[in-house]
């Protein structure tokens, strides 16, 4: 429902040339910091995550017309969908795919901005002040927009209110662990954290039991490293954290997914450094003894399903949150991706073994005993509430 597409990896999927170039834009400034990170992905929305909101509500006007659905499940990300089952008054229910503060806790929240930052990552308080100001005017812009779209298309419907703040007043499934520490939205919808949205994780295939079987020969340890469909492109930070364990952890091979990268980091390739497109990352995360990631919502529960400690890289998006949550939680350690040495890898994961490893056990259980069927479960029972409420 956006003019943005990814098929797994973002840099191989067939785009338009104005969304290529907008995520030339967002990778080169990852590369500048965290606050240009979002200042650029600030610039983007509007284009983004609001695109052709008459062409939605027709299409789902239709759906509707021809499916009669009781209820629908949205992702708190597509906004014209949300906006367009407003105008429409069908129930629905919202699912929350990223960090929960994307769903907005109150007045004082601005989409856009991270609710807190990892010890690693620090801003400059007036950088913040700048994100802050392009977040408060993305939110009035997308207030007034989402508004007069309603008086236009319902005229009939409550005014949509705070756009970014638009969901389901029923339920939200969040994919994330209940931790004590998120921000609370005020009191209406049932909130459902599901722990994580991982499905049974395969077995592995011969190919990866047989380089998985190698690589165990030549290392006592194995270490997972993706940063997620976007972030492969970021193959300086590849680099930096295969040769750090190589060179600085002679006990410890690598696992590497390097997207369309992987030509560029084929040299690093050896009898303890495995280097892939991309890798069966739910199956894998049950043979290894870390992973380096990106702060990924998917890769952050995955990792705590499995009891996986992470050294988490975050560059954008809710990966600050997401970073933070891993290390007050004990899941893991944060470092900045653009001032990390390759000599610093070694005693992050080092010290991700010694502290973070014994503090996991607790939140990996707690974690498994959600998921996806729970999930399901709830919301139907939730959904079934709000039907015989009226």
């Amino acid at each position: 429902m956006t003019r943005n597409a990814n098929t797994g990896v973002a840099e191989a999927t067939r785009q338009d040339a104005r969304e290529a170039e907008r995520l030339r834009e967002f990778l080169d400034a990852t590369r500048e910091g965290a606050v240009p990170a979002l200042l650029a992905q600030a610039r983007h929305r509007r284009a983004d995550m609001l695109a052709d909101p008459e062409g939605v509500l027709e299409a789902l006007r239709a759906t509707d017309r021809r499916l009669r659905p009781d209820w629908y499940v949205v992702d708190q990300l597509s906004y014209p969908v949300t906006l367009a089952l407003h105008c429409l008054g069908r129930p629905y229910a919202t699912f929350c795919p990223g960090h929960p503060s994307y769903v907005l806790s109150g007045p004082d929240a601005w989409f856009g901005v991270p609710y807190a930052w990892p010890d690693a990552l620090r801003p400059d308080p007036s950088a913040l002040a700048e994100l802050s100001v392009a977040a408060q005017a993305n939110d009035e812009a997308f207030t007034a927009l989402f508004a007069a779209f309603a008086r236009e298309h319902a005229p009939s419907r409550p005014a949509p209110g705070r756009a970014f703040a638009l969901s389901s007043p029923h339920a939200v499934v969040h994919a994330y662990p209940e931790l004590p520490w998120l921000p609370r939205p005020p009191h209406g919808p049932v909130r459902l954290f599901a722990g994580h949205m991982a499905a049974p994780a395969a077995a592995l295939d011969a190919q990866w039991e047989a380089r998985l079987k190698r690589l165990r020969g030549d290392a006592r340890r194995v270490v997972l490293v993706a940063l997620g469909t976007f972030l492969s492109a970021r193959d300086d930070v590849l680099r930096t954290v295969v040769t750090g364990v190589l060179e600085g952890l002679k006990d410890t091979a690598v696992v590497v997914a390097a997207g369309e990268r992987t030509g560029s980091l084929a040299d690093l390739a050896g009898d303890r450094a495995v280097v892939v497109p991309s890798m069966p990352q739910q199956a894998l995360l049950e043979h290894v003894d870390a992973m380096v990631h990106h702060g990924g919502g998917n890769s952050f529960t995955e990792c705590l399903r499995a009891g996986v400690p992470a050294l988490v890289l975050p560059f954008s998006s809710d990966q600050f949150s997401v970073a933070y949550d891993a290390q007050l939680s004990g899941a893991g350690v944060v470092r900045d991706p653009n001032t990390l040495a390759s000599d610093d890898v070694p005693a992050a994961l080092e010290n991700l073994w010694a502290e973070v490893g014994p503090r996991l056990p607790g939140l990996s259980a707690a974690v498994r005993r959600r998921g996806p069927g729970w999930a399901a479960a709830e919301l139907l029972a939730a959904m079934d509430r709000r039907g015989a409420d009226g």
